[in-house]
């Protein structure tokens, strides 16, 4: 399993002018393809002019969904350009959309290469780029006397705590390095009032 991937935070936007040809890109994070359509319908909404939106998505920790589409350019001369500047950044669960409005003089097809190609790589510099890491969650339930002791247990090992419900009986959701279960476990054993119930993973920053 992939304990950790790359993708993209803030999103990112760039315009790269050649020959009169103007070419916006766009670059954020999409975890699925519906999020991948609803990045690319706002793209459209500000660019309803526009005849070409190509656009490329990798997604997946281990990024092994993807797609490129020229949208009517060439073909490989649109897409395949975007998603390599995807590929070339390590990155995953990201869309990265160029739009481009024809300015008079036909660049060719490698002209358009090259276009596409720095219009994305302008994206996805302009953007925030983050590191999501697999995390153990584990359900702490234990009454409020022992408060002290489970707080005094989470600062010593630095585990992070997502959620806390101390209404009635205590309640909090640790988040923690899959390495680190062992340890929480051991910590946990001389507290036989302290319930602890896994939780799943999640990637998480």
């Amino acid at each position: 399993m992939i304990t950790a991937y790359k993708t993209i935070g803030k999103r990112g936007t760039s315009l790269y002018k050649v020959k009169g040809s103007k070419h916006f890109g766009y670059a954020a994070n999409a975890a699925d393809e519906a999020e991948v359509e609803h990045v690319l319908a706002d793209i459209r909404k500000d660019h309803h002019a526009a005849r070409h939106l190509c656009y490329a998505y990798r997604l997946g920790p281990e990024a092994d969904r993807f797609r490129a589409n020229d949208d009517g350019e060439p073909s490989n001369s649109a897409g395949m350009p975007i998603l390599g500047q995807i590929e070339k950044n390590g990155l995953t669960n990201t869309v990265v959309g160029v739009v481009r409005y024809f300015g008079g003089t036909k660049l060719g097809v490698g002209g358009l290469i090259d276009a596409y190609r720095t219009a994305a790589a302008g994206a996805l510099a302009d953007a925030e780029i983050i590191r999501m890491q697999l995390k153990a969650r584990f359900v702490l339930r234990f009454e409020y006397q022992m408060m002290s002791d489970v707080m005094l247990l989470i600062r010593t090992h630095n585990w992070q705590v997502t959620e806390r419900d101390l209404r009635q009986s205590c309640k909090l959701t640790l988040s923690l390095p899959p390495e680190k279960t062992e340890e929480m476990h051991r910590a946990f054993a001389a507290f036989p009032d302290i319930r602890v119930e896994p939780s799943g993973t999640a990637y998480e920053l």
